[in-house]
């Protein structure tokens, strides 16, 4: 009989998880959100390189920076980076 792995919910507190963050939605963890204000946003990408679970993106076709929001825990690194001010932590369903 094969036991099925635990999903990263099931993971004990300091838990080893052995799949890597793309195999699951791990969105729903978040309390704030990023939001960007496209006026002051300057597209340095700084936002990308500080985004511990690679949730955000620079989308070549809009030549915009995407917030994944199935991966993005709320941690506020992003904001409180962005050399423009140009992301807000907002509440969850607030905006």
């Amino acid at each position: 009989m094969t036991q099925q792995p635990k999903s990263w919910k099931e993971i004990s507190p300091a838990g080893v998880c052995w799949k890597p963050a793309t195999d699951y939605h791990t969105g729903d963890w978040r309390t704030f959100k990023p939001v960007k204000d496209p006026a002051k946003c300057t597209k340095c990408l700084l936002c990308h390189m500080v985004c511990p679970d690679s949730a955000i993106k620079y989308n070549k076709q809009t030549q915009d920076v995407e917030f994944d929001y199935d991966y993005c825990k709320g941690c506020g690194i992003c904001a409180n980076e962005c050399a423009a001010k140009a992301i807000k932590m907002v509440k969850e369903g607030g905006e």
